[in-house]
């Protein structure tokens, strides 16, 4: 059962039962220049980063992926032009799942993903039967940390593998200052000239904040009954990408 205390969304604390809801907000809100979004407050390293994601998960044609929180489908067509095979991509948003829809029709590749719209607390995906569980850019936004990962881990074969990637704690403190003016300064006013939403991107820009570490993640996901963590921290520790297994 959740806790009944509060929890935190962004810098603000709210009761617990609300913050799916205002996440959900936000990425309906933002849907529609999510992408664009993700290249300007990145300066194009997500591709990067995604890519490097891709190389460590090593995709085969009879692997069979869950992308937890994946709407836009940027991991999914990655996945499957790397040589994967079937793709299901679940998000909580039915905003970012039209817009990964319509991508995809326009690829001409939907026909190889499964879209569903379903929290990660709470998977209606069978037990133990997927190859692989992805989720990026995802689990921070997440009420229920521990809970989510447990899901990713029951519904993995025995074998199966998880990888997340996720904005995580710099490694090369000397940046901070510049890093904390540009996350609190410059993204939120990106926000509000690119896609007319300032407080959503200064929400992002705290939810990175209230993250764990890469250690403490990493204990997170071991605590979930997963095994042979790893990580691998990406341009200095702004993002990191941790690996587990399902024994």
């Amino acid at each position: 059962m959740a806790p009944t205390t509060s929890t935190d969304f962004g810098f603000e604390s709210l009761p617990w039962e609300e913050k799916t809801s205002r996440v959900r907000g936000v990425f309906n809100s933002v849907a529609g220049r999510y992408d664009i979004m993700n290249d300007l407050m990145s300066g194009g390293l997500h591709r990067l980063w995604k890519a490097a994601f891709m190389t460590w998960l090593r995709p085969r044609v009879d692997m069979h992926l869950l992308d937890l929180a994946g709407g836009t489908g940027d991991i999914a067509f990655r996945f499957l032009a790397g040589g994967g095979g079937g793709v299901t991509v679940t998000d909580i948003n039915q905003e970012m799942l039209f817009v990964g829809k319509s991508r995809a029709k326009g690829r001409r590749i939907d026909g190889n993903i499964e879209w569903l719209c379903a929290n990660g607390e709470c998977l209606p995906v069978p037990d133990a039967s997927v190859d692989a569980v992805t989720c990026a850019f995802g689990i921070r936004n997440m009420t229920d940390k521990p809970r989510a990962l447990a899901e990713m881990r029951r519904v993995l074969k025995p074998g199966g593998r998880f990888l997340c990637l996720e904005f995580s704690q710099l490694a090369l403190p000397g940046l901070k200052g510049l890093y904390d003016k540009y996350s609190f300064q410059v993204l939120p006013r990106l926000g509000r000239l690119v896609a007319d939403d300032e407080a959503s991107y200064r929400y992002l820009a705290e939810s990175i904040r209230t993250f764990p570490d890469q250690d403490t993640f990493a204990a997170m996901i071991a605590d979930a009954g997963l095994d042979k963590v790893s990580y691998r921290n990406l341009s200095g520790g702004v993002a990191a990408m941790h690996s587990a297994w399902r024994i």
